[in-house]
């Protein structure tokens, strides 16, 4: 069985920054892909960030230059790096990750509140 656990949300002001860990645990040998999915209140979930092992990374049009995702493969952990934050970024964040050969797993979710 494996684990994600994300951290790092809560509340920021409009034009600040966070940063969103999520660490992967359990049954690990190797972690394809990991990525970051958000969803907001009324609306279905939508992928934000991915990066493969290898480091490639893709991008929603909506975070494009603002948000930056990288990996850490030793620690198997996913960081989510968020500035120039919009009161439309909130919502609750989840941790995917995609394990060989098919499965895929989430985390519970970290809740970011863009506002003032």
């Amino acid at each position: 069985q494996v684990q994600l656990v994300e951290s790092g949300g809560g509340l920021v002001q409009p034009g600040g920054s966070l940063r969103l860990s999520c660490a992967a645990s359990g049954s690990i040998f190797s972690i394809n892909a990991m990525g970051w999915y958000r969803q907001a209140p009324g609306k279905q979930r939508e992928l934000v960030a991915a990066i493969t092992s290898g480091g490639s990374t893709n991008y929603a049009d909506s975070v494009k230059g603002r948000f930056t995702i990288s990996r850490d493969n030793a620690k198997n952990t996913v960081y989510l790096q968020m500035n120039s934050l919009k009161p439309e970024d909130t919502a609750v964040y989840y941790c995917n990750a995609d394990l060989p050969p098919l499965w895929s797993y989430w985390g519970k979710g970290t809740l970011v509140t863009v506002s003032s």
